[in-house]
């Protein structure tokens, strides 16, 4: 059924990292064969983005770190890490002048740049077309950390305000920003909660993002140096902030916390802040399992592109006169790019958010000779077509089948392992999990109070019915569904009845939810009633 995957393709006993190499290796296959001749033939290697090569579906999950200076970027990285790496300068001035890509290495040291785009394991080959006034900016860390053997890393340059600092880089930032956010897998925007805004370079970076909003994830850092109140205004202010920026109807998520090793300043919210740096966490560590699935989407979205590129390449070229009047014509075509849009669009039903930008098409088509474009080929266009259609839909399910019978590949090491197990673990101890480690049953602290209230409602032999228990349960004015669940939970015996450990046990039940934690789906061991040990047990 894969005989087409290349070489790669091999049997099924394959561990987590083989199936992403046989997956890797159709999609090569597939790009090669398909899509290149396209692109090739329609030169959009010259207007959108150089050609694939092996590292590129090679390589490990890169996340990429944009923001002004002094927003943390560095910082953040070292806190993953927990170690320094080389070339690294944190300050509260702008220190990262440079594109600094933190990878895996079995010894410490750096590339420079230069040395970097000709080596062709690493997937940075086509970065030298940004030229010497980059590449002396540009640079790789490499170090033995657990971490970046999952994942890599890639550190901006702060972003600073002014003309100035956009003319004076040497080379195109917005650019350079873009050639990376089509090959990371994640988008980091980090914003400094104690001086909040949003720079015109800066928001020009933003949108240099555009059709990649899937992959951005935005981290309001330094929360700790504000309180409660101010927090709220600067989340709000910087929602309003990004609106403007990011033309999206969703809403992107913001992970708000302190990521650095320090003590928090502030710690009113030091529970929101650690389950905000939870939730980043796995989203991160969730990268090399979805790496294969990120690498299929953007070869689909390169496709689509490819396509809607061909289409306005070979009408403009049917467009054109055959000896007189070629500038002119030129010229007109160009002015009527948006117009060609729409009529591509109805004549082939394309979305109009598979075109490419107009103002940057019409800048990048000045400079060109409309009549050395090539007429539609539907053989190409027929390729491309049939690769959608059928070769990715086969791929996609060979991922789905492998993912199912391989364990869940995730980042370890550094920060990672400190959030994973132990008393310092997300949620220990709180919740459901309170008195985990305990002899004493959790409950038992407050069954005093609770006895005074199961005592009112007239218990007959010990017990009181369900109607009674609902009487007291409704006055929580929690959901009936989840009243309904704690009661499963509490009714230990399953009589339909609760004597007073099992109603005492129902109303801490109640309190955990209450209090904003979630109910566990089977009743913990530590939490079932000590009358109700041995037999339920026994019964499990």
């Amino acid at each position: 059924m894969f005989s087409w995957l290349g070489k790669q393709g091999g049997g099924r006993e394959r561990g987590g990292t083989d199936v992403v190499q046989t997956v890797t290796g159709g999609l090569r296959d597939l790009y090669l064969r398909k899509l290149l001749p396209l692109e090739e033939h329609y030169r959009f290697h010259e207007f959108h983005s150089p050609a694939l090569e092996e590292a590129d579906f090679e390589n490990k999950p890169m996340v990429l770190l944009v923001g002004q200076y002094s927003t943390g970027k560095t910082t953040f990285i070292r806190y993953l890490l927990e170690q320094d790496f080389p070339g690294m300068r944190i300050g509260p001035e702008p220190t990262t002048d440079s594109f600094i890509a933190v990878m895996y290495g079995e010894t410490e040291g750096n590339v420079p740049g230069n040395a970097l785009v000709v080596d062709p394991k690493k997937p940075f080959r086509k970065l030298g077309r940004f030229g010497n006034a980059f590449l002396n900016r540009f640079m790789c860390s490499q170090l033995p950390n657990q971490v970046l053997k999952s994942i890599s890393i890639i550190d901006s340059p702060g972003i600073l305000s002014g003309e100035k600092q956009r003319i004076s880089r040497g080379y195109d930032f917005c650019q350079v920003l873009q050639w990376f956010a089509e090959r990371v897998d994640r988008i980091i925007l980090l914003f400094d909660a104690h001086k909040l805004d949003i720079s015109d370079e800066f928001s020009e970076a933003i949108k240099s993002f555009r059709g990649q909003d899937d992959k951005i994830r935005v981290v309001l850092n330094k929360a700790d140096q504000v309180d409660t109140q101010q927090l709220m205004r600067v989340y709000g202010a910087l929602m309003w902030s990004l609106g403007k920026v990011i033309d999206t109807p969703e809403v992107l998520r913001v992970y708000i916390g302190s990521f650095w090793a320090h003590p928090l300043r502030n710690t009113d919210n030091r529970r929101l802040f650690e389950a905000e740096a939870q939730d980043l966490f796995k989203d991160i560590q969730s990268l090399p399992q979805k790496a294969a699935v990120r690498k299929l989407n953007d070869l689909i979205k390169r496709a689509r592109l490819a396509k809607v590129h061909a289409y306005i390449i070979s009408y403009l070229k049917k467009e054109m006169p055959s000896v007189f009047g070629k500038e002119n014509k030129k010229k007109e075509l160009i002015n009527k790019l948006p117009e060609i849009y729409i009529q591509l669009q109805r004549e082939y039903h394309i979305s109009a958010g598979d075109f490419p930008e107009v103002k940057k098409m019409q800048e990048l088509l000045e400079n060109c000779d409309f009549t050395k474009f090539h007429s539609l080929k539907p053989k190409l266009i027929e390729a491309v077509d049939n690769m959608l259609a059928n070769k990715i839909a086969s791929l996609m399910n060979l991922i789905r089948q492998e993912e199912s019978n391989m364990p869940t590949e995730i980042v370890h090491g550094g920060a990672f392992d400190g959030t994973m197990a132990g008393p310092f673990g997300h949620g220990y101890g709180e919740g459901a999990k309170e008195g985990a480690d305990e002899e004493e049953w959790v409950v038992a602290k407050d069954k005093p109070a609770y006895d005074e209230i199961f005592y009112t409602l007239s218990p007959i032999n010990g017990k009181i019915s369900g109607i009674s228990a609902k009487k007291e349960m409704v006055t929580s004015k929690l959901p009936n569904s989840v009243l309904g669940k704690i009661w499963k939970l509490a009714d230990c015996d399953g009589d339909g009845m609760l004597d007073d450990e099992e109603f005492a046990l129902a109303k801490h039940l109640i309190k955990i939810k209450l209090d904003g934690y979630e109910l566990p789906g089977t009743l913990p061991s530590h939490l079932v009633p000590p009358s109700h040990r041995k037999p339920f047990q026994t019964a499990e």
